[in-house]
Formats: structure tokens, sequence, C-alpha cells
């Protein structure tokens, strides 16, 4: 394919898709970021600092016209896991609202409005998306999948915890893909047979292998995006949708799948920056003591501010942690000194340590120093890697999607 596929990235971060992407034949031609309630963007300056202040945008993307967004064939994004209900608007019954400050209704916004509408898209959620909220498990990802089929588009979604194909960090997301009516892909999926499109061909199961498909399950989305809001799945203790499906017309796949994976696993130990770590990630002796009490088994009785007694209890977490393995997953608490039940802490020759800042980017396979910059604090880097994706993810799925995409449709 000799055209580049033009790109759109929202809620950029750092720029974990498009150091993914522009690895394949991708070029971001407008992007992103903007961080509510704090005055300085530290998020927004890594990635002019990265990628150039070109075609950049620091603005709440619900006060971007959809007109400042260039035509792109893909559309990009993490965006925040919230409650995706709907309304009805109170002059017209057939009319649709979003919550105000939901960013989902940004994109939304984008894609109805966009006459040249994206013919692909790339979305990153926490896996929780697929069973949100309590009440009514499953709604918020019902209600994604029907406003996107009301826009003429098909959605393949699949679970992936990147350390279960050989990377270094045990990190679960949900990445879904959405091929509009008018692209090939769109098409070759229609012909297909759901299950094999899921298991063998589509995008997904081409980089990521998994074994037989179980517990699949076939229903169809009600019409109505107001009926789904209030009605989808209530009071059911379990999610209809599993970690891999299909959504096409409506009519929706899924099953649960299990990673098929033989290849190399790189782990903790091969992140490690062994001989170049200064002290102050060293844990103090006189520290020692709360960090083996949080990472410790408890049975306690503990005691509201209201003064109301109750039983706590949790399991022991290993410490420090295995150098032979995956990591856990980074959290955006993972920086600064103070003692923590989930920081990293490792042992070295010198003793027991936090991860620093170039381990936490490596774990999520970007450069080293890459959220490196003047002002900008180790804790702040450590959170900004807590927000991440794992780089390798998004470059193996590109790859994929740029396979599927033909010249013609670009």
């Amino acid at each position: 394919m000799k055209n580049k596929i033009k790109v759109v990235e929202l809620f950029a971060g750092v720029g974990g898709f498009r150091l993914g992407l522009e690895k394949n034949n991708y070029k971001i031609i407008w992007s992103n970021q903007w961080e509510p309630s704090t005055k300085t963007q530290h998020a927004s300056l890594v990635y002019e600092a990265r990628f150039g202040k070109e075609n950049h945008s620091n603005q709440n993307i619900e006060a971007v016209p959809t007109t400042n967004i260039p035509d792109h064939d893909l559309l990009v994004g993490g965006f925040p896991c919230q409650d995706y209900s709907v309304a009805t608007t109170l002059h017209n019954s057939k009319g649709l609202i979003g919550k105000k400050g939901v960013l989902w209704w940004s994109i939304h916004r984008i894609l109805k409005e966009k006459k040249r509408k994206p013919k692909y898209l790339f979305f990153e959620n926490v896996d929780r998306l697929l069973k949100s909220p309590v009440k009514q498990r499953g709604r918020d990802f019902a209600v994604m999948l029907k406003s996107l089929d009301l826009l003429g588009y098909a959605v393949e979604w699949r679970v992936i915890n990147a350390a279960d194909y050989g990377m270094p960090q045990r990190r679960r997301r949900v990445f879904f893909i959405g091929y509009h009516k008018s692209t090939s892909a769109y098409k070759r999926i229609l012909k297909t047979n759901n299950t094999n499109w899921l298991h063998k061909t589509g995008t997904m199961a081409t980089v990521f292998p998994i074994k037989d498909l179980i517990n699949t399950n076939h229903f169809k989305l009600k019409a109505s995006l107001v009926e789904i809001s209030n009605e989808f799945n209530i009071d059911k203790q379990l999610s209809p949708f599993l970690n891999t499906g299909l959504m096409i017309d409506g009519k929706v796949i899924t099953a649960k799948s299990f990673p098929d994976y033989k290849g190399e696993k790189k782990v903790l130990r091969d992140v490690l920056q062994n001989g170049e770590v200064s002290k102050e990630f060293f844990i103090e002796v006189g520290n020692l003591k709360k960090w083996f009490y949080l990472k410790g088994a408890k049975k306690e009785i503990r005691t509201t501010r209201e003064g109301y007694k109750y039983n706590y209890s949790e399991g022991r977490m290993t410490f420090p942690d295995a150098l032979d393995n995956a990591s856990r997953t980074i959290i955006t608490g993972e920086g600064g000194k103070s003692p923590s039940r989930f920081k990293h802490v490792i042992k070295s020759h010198r003793g027991l340590r936090r991860l620093t800042p170039v381990e936490l980017e490596r774990l999520n396979m970007f450069p080293d120093n890459h959220t490196k910059l003047p002002g900008i604090s180790d804790t702040k880097r450590a959170f900004f890697m807590g927000n991440a994706l794992v780089v390798g993810v998004i470059k193996k799925i590109g790859k994929a999607l740029q396979d599927q995409i033909t010249y013609e449709d670009t």
C-alpha cells in the first residue's frame, strides 16, 4: 500500500497509539490531549516534545468543532470509562443526548457530523466496560455498540492480556475495531462465517491467536438507544458480553476465548536497569515494616469515621515481586517513595527498591525516557504509565488492520 492511512488520535496521553501505529503504514494527521482539572497539561507537553506541536490540540474535545478535525481514515483513542447512558431531548423524543462530560458522546458527535466518516475505528478501554454498570451488566457496551451500528459500523472486540502474548506486563484491556459499511472489510464480514472471523480470519485472530471458542452467545440489540439504556439486562448478575465478539447489523455474537501463544515471553527481569539506579528508589530500612504490613495478609477489625466496626481481610501479595514472570499491572499510583500495597518492589544486589520511570516505560514497551522532560517529576512519569497502554499490542493490531485495508479503501 503506497498511501499512508490517515489517523486522528483522541485522548492521546503521551502517545501510545501513535508509537504503535507509526511502526506500520499509518500517519497521525491530528491529535488531541486534554486533562481536566489540571492547570499544567503534563501529558500534552510530553506528546508535543516527542511528536511536535503541529496539528496537536490541547483543548477539551467537547469544545472542539468537528469542522476543526481533518477528514481521516482511522479514528483511534483510549477514552475514559464512564456512564454511557442516554436520554431523550425535551423538545424531540426521537433525539438523543449523552450526559455532559461523558467523552464517548464526543466520539459519537464527530462520527455523526463527519460527512466523510472515518472508515475504521480502533479504541481501547478497561475490560470492566463489558460488564458495567452493576445493575445493568453490559449496558454501557451495548449502548456503544448500538450507537456505532446506527452510524453504519460493524464492531469486533477482544479482551487482551499483553502478558498472554509474550509481553512483559500483565495488563488486561478491551480493544475494539469498527469497520464502516462502505469498506471491503465490512463486506467480507457479511460474507464470512462470524465464528470463523473471530477464531481464524478476523483482525484480532490473525495476530492474537486463540483456542476454540466456548459459551457462544447470539442476540440482537434493540433498535432504540433509549430502550437499551433503560432496559438492557436489568438486575442480571452476568453481562452477556464475553471477552471476544462481533456486532454487525445490530446482531451480536460473543464467546469466551483463551490465548494460544507459544512464542518467546519477556519477564520483569528483562526490563530492569541493573547498575543504573539511584539510591532514591531503594527502600529505607526504617520503612520496611510498613511495606511488609501493606503487602501481607490481614484479618483485622477496622473502624469507619462514623465509629462503625467491621471485619477487614485481604490476601498476601508476592513481596518482593517475582522477576521470572511478567509484572503486575502498573497503576497510576506507582510513583513516589511512600509505602504501598500496589507499588512494585524488586530485590536487587543492593537491596529492595521500587521500579524506575524507565523500567515502567519498558513494561508498556515505550522507548526509554519517552516521558522524561524538564518539570515532569518521576511520580508524574509513573502516573503516565499507569494510564498508558502496551505499545506492542497496538503495533500488532495496527499491522493486522492494515492488512485488512485494501488500496481502494483509502
